[in-house]
């Protein structure tokens, strides 16, 4: 049989799909990497932070590229504005800080920035890259390769590849094309909004505010962007209220214990999507096929971070392909079921473990229990010693 046009086909270019894409190729695989929007990191639906832990593990170089601000820790607040704070600079002196040989513990990333970024990182490895595709199906052949179909600039292509990877976000269509359940329940859905405003003071953390009476099964956030800048957020789960975010947003600016601190803020951005605090897939492969990043719910389900997560899981299933690629292994009769296997010892058993604690806090009807529960396990979960710290 013809050799196929390509190892990896992947589809999605955001960060997990491009993290796939540039170890693959740094392997020497034949990878291409597509996207059907024509600007990546639009639009922009989340406040991006993400850790030097996470960053470092992923062999992604902090540049000024992509970064806004640096972050050194966290401030958690109960409704009534009582904190738990975890400042590094204070916590670690000698580590971090902003002084010559110290870091930062993490960053608040521009999302355009960062995803042209790590796709560029692909295609100098090797990658070919695509925009403007769209990936329309795919089918596993009997040589043991698949067929993919796209559509580039309104021409139809198929192309054989050994392994399709979807990358392809919440709800993925690749994975539905393979039959997997990438549905997502409402309950489990957070909409969110935030606001880039101008005239807010931050002090390098990410501030973390709980409580139903701000953001009903969710929470607020004013996380540093840079230039004097601040981002002010929230999600809510619409289930838990029957006003839209935005209601629960303005309410927060003009009536909880920031208020005076808000009150010259002026807006100069608003972005917003949905969030998934859900349980990742539970089959995430199928023949030739496997899902990364948040096509696979590799999204945090207390904080519904997804750039961690997604950056690491790129980086598994990079290794994962090289090597089973290398060997000569089966693609199909479900043998891609190993990437998960490996993927679970990695990073899904803590987030496993994250969703049972997620879910056990919501199902409290008593509104003043839950959010004791909610600061007290944001404020564990933010501290030096949690154990789901690299999560």
């Amino acid at each position: 049989m013809p050799p196929p046009d390509y190892d990896l086909i992947i589809i999605g270019a955001g960060p997990a799909g491009s993290t796939t894409a540039r170890f693959a190729a740094e392997a020497g695989l034949r990878v291409l990497l597509v996207d059907k929007r024509q600007e990546l990191g639009a639009p922009i639906q989340c406040s991006g932070a993400i850790s030097g832990h996470g960053l470092a593990t992923a062999g992604i170089a902090a540049s000024p590229e992509f970064i806004h601000e640096a972050i050194y820790g966290f401030a958690i607040y109960d409704r009534e504005g009582g904190r738990t704070v975890h400042d590094y600079r204070q916590l670690k002196p000698d580590e971090y800080g902003a002084g010559e040989g110290k870091k930062p513990l993490g960053y608040v990333v521009d999302r355009r920035r960062f995803d042209r970024y790590l796709m560029t990182q692909a295609e100098r490895a090797g990658a070919e890259v695509w925009l403007k595709t769209e990936g329309l199906g795919y089918q596993p052949t009997n040589d043991g390769h698949c067929t993919v179909s796209l559509r580039r600039y309104n021409q139809d292509l198929r192309l054989t590849t050994r392994v399709l990877v979807g990358a392809d976000g919440l709800q993925s269509q690749v994975g539905k094309w393979a039959g997997l359940q990438t549905h997502i329940k409402i309950t489990e859905l957070a909409g969110c909004l935030q606001f880039i405003v101008d005239g807010v003071e931050t002090e390098g953390l990410l501030e973390i505010v709980t409580g139903h009476e701000w953001a009903p099964g969710g929470y607020a956030w004013v996380f540093p962007k840079g230039h004097g800048y601040a981002e002010i957020g929230l999600g809510v789960i619409a289930t838990m209220t029957d006003k839209p975010a935005q209601w629960h947003l303005d309410k927060f600016i003009r009536q909880s214990f920031f208020r005076r601190r808000f009150a010259n803020s002026r807006i100069l951005e608003v972005q917003g999507g949905g969030v998934p605090l859900a349980a990742p897939l539970r089959t995430q492969y199928a023949d030739n096929l496997i899902l990364v990043g948040d096509a696979a719910r590799h999204v945090n389900p207390i904080t519904g971070g997804g750039l961690h997560t997604a950056v690491a899981g790129g980086k598994i299933a990079a290794d994962f392909l090289i090597g089973h690629l290398g060997d000569g292994m089966s693609l199909q009769d479900g043998a891609l079921r190993a990437y998960q296997t490996l993927w679970l010892e990695e990073l899904g058993d803590k987030m496993w473990k994250l969703y049972g604690i997620k879910t056990d806090i919501f199902h409290n009807m008593n509104i003043q229990q839950r959010d004791q529960q909610l600061y007290a396990t944001m404020s564990d979960y933010f501290s030096p010693t949690s154990e789901f710290k690299k999560i």
